[in-house]
């Protein structure tokens, strides 16, 4: 996580924003993020002009005109503020939003936007053009902006530099979101979001989804691992299948989407399929397209009854979206396709009959491989409900057999509102574990980890919690006798008839 001094710099950034009348959160952080990917587009265009001297072919992103390359961060950022001002608002943010193929367009000598043709032939319109239709730059004054990108590019420059900061500085700006507990998705911490990928193992094959996407947190995760693991060896087909159609994420807010189009494309995933839709909705008809769900869904509130999709409502008739959204992972993915969610822990041990028909229907219909219990400070400071990662695969056809148990006591952070790093962490063991559970076999449930045969779950009404099968070890403590105890108590009595003989004889 970044550090306290850095924070202070973002504070600082968002109160110059804030102070200038901007008030909605989600406002300062959209105006934030356009700028962000202002300047990565131009970083990216470095990155071009040097591979470009080594003599490798690049695809440039700015118009090769005096007009195109006048909208880089590089050449405008040392500007007078108005001129900044009116490139950024006139000329670089409407050609944003007219981006095609990973290219800006150019202005004729008139001003006037000279629209690209659909790249490669294809008339589809990208999830990021979609959604920046309505994106408006509302930076309110010359000076306010100027502020900013010096703000900013003194952070990339110096507090960033060589850093793999990038997406902790954006988490850190997210945790300002005041409607963070309206959907939980979006602030669920990078370091989880990456353990849960690393238990499922992406490969450049997969089709991932997350229909409940916020800022695109899990894709992006998934994104990386995949690219940690494969990029040297991709073939041009997989790389064509990891620009877009590998990665699927819904949501219900425009500007979560918009946020999570450009978050994709920072990311070299030009063209994924990010809507706008309610997953539990009758609306959503999607079955058996993935091969991977990925997702922290909300768990806060019921939704309107009349709307649900009624095959979602076979599985577990209920309005809480907690337990619609497990049934929604199990028909989305493919047979043999693997889910890693998280549930609050209501979930795991609820006795409505639409909490057991769901774990019921999972266990066993399908295969439970593991409950990773976490600790209530994770999702500090903006709850602190406990919750527990599920991982499971889709077979309607049973093969629960043992389920995996975790104990998760420490993540690398404090468990308080202020989150400090800590040297303590079961996120590397938990992976590791995972990756070798033949060796979890002879583990005792006073350990961390364990498993649990299904038919002792079935008899306990398939509760899932830990603290059910868990086994706490106690240790004897050995107590001073009566007697030893009798003459301790004397001793400190003649001690204090002593002291206060002498008190007496000093008055």
């Amino acid at each position: 996580m970044i550090t306290g001094a850095i924070k202070n710099k973002v504070d600082q950034i968002w109160l110059d924003i804030f102070s200038a009348g901007l008030a909605n959160p989600l406002t300062v952080i959209e105006q934030l993020t356009y700028l962000m990917f202002i300047r990565s587009l131009d970083a990216k265009e470095l990155e071009n002009e040097r591979l470009e001297t080594l003599g490798i072919p690049v695809s440039k992103i700015f118009p090769q005109t005096s007009s195109g390359q006048s909208m880089r961060w590089s050449k405008f950022k040392h500007q007078a503020a108005q001129h900044i001002f009116d490139i950024v608002s006139q000329r670089v943010f409407p050609a944003i939003k007219a981006m095609k193929g990973g290219k800006l367009p150019d202005f004729d000598e008139r001003g006037e936007l000279i629209e690209l043709p659909n790249a490669d032939g294809d008339s589809a319109e990208t999830a990021f053009a979609r959604f920046m239709k309505d994106a408006v730059f509302l930076m309110p004054t010359p000076q306010v902006l100027q502020k900013v990108i010096t703000g900013l590019d003194e952070l990339y420059e110096h507090d960033l530099a060589g850093l793999d900061m990038q997406g902790d500085f954006y988490e850190y700006m997210l945790s300002k979101l005041s409607t963070a507990g309206r959907n939980g998705q979006f602030r669920t911490p990078k370091h989880i979001r990456d353990m849960m990928v690393a238990l499922l193992k992406p490969t450049p094959d997969d089709t991932i989804c997350d229909p409940a996407c916020g800022t695109a947190g899990f894709l992006i995760s998934a994104s990386e691992y995949i690219r940690s693991k494969y990029e040297s060896t991709m073939t041009p087909e997989q790389w064509e299948h990891f620009a877009g159609p590998a990665f699927t994420g819904n949501d219900t807010d425009p500007t979560m989407l918009r946020l999570s189009a450009m978050n994709l494309m920072l990311h070299s995933i030009d063209k994924p399929d990010v809507s706008y839709k309610d997953s539990v909705s009758k609306e959503n008809t999607v079955s058996s397209k993935y091969t991977i769900c990925l997702a922290n869904p909300p768990f806060k509130g019921t939704i309107n009854a009349t709307n649900i999709s009624d095959n979602l409502k076979a599985v577990t008739n209920t309005k809480k979206t907690e337990l619609l959204f497990l049934a929604l992972f199990l028909r989305l993915l493919k047979k043999g396709g693997q889910c890693a969610c998280i549930v609050p822990d209501g979930v795991l041990f609820g006795s409505s009959k639409a909490h057991v028909s769901i774990r019921k229907e999972i266990v066993e219909n399908h295969q439970l491989r593991a409950v990773i219990s976490m600790p209530s400070g994770v999702f500090k400071p903006y709850a602190g409900v406990s919750t527990a990662v599920l991982v499971f695969t889709k077979t309607a056809a049973g093969g629960t057999d043992n389920v995996w148990f975790y104990d998760m006591e420490a993540d690398g952070f404090s468990l308080d509102d202020k989150r400090s790093p800590i040297e303590q962490s079961d996120i590397p063991d938990i992976v590791a574990r995972f990756s070798n559970l033949e060796a979890e076999k002879d583990r005792s449930r006073t350990e961390k980890s364990f498993f649990v045969d299904k038919a002792e779950i079935v008899a306990n009404g398939y509760d899932l919690s830990i603290n059910k099968y868990k086994q706490v070890e106690y240790k004897p403590v050995e107590y001073p006798s009566t007697q030893e105890i009798m003459a301790e108590l004397h001793e400190l009595e003649m001690q204090i008839s002593a002291g206060l003989g002498e008190l007496e004889e000093m008055l």
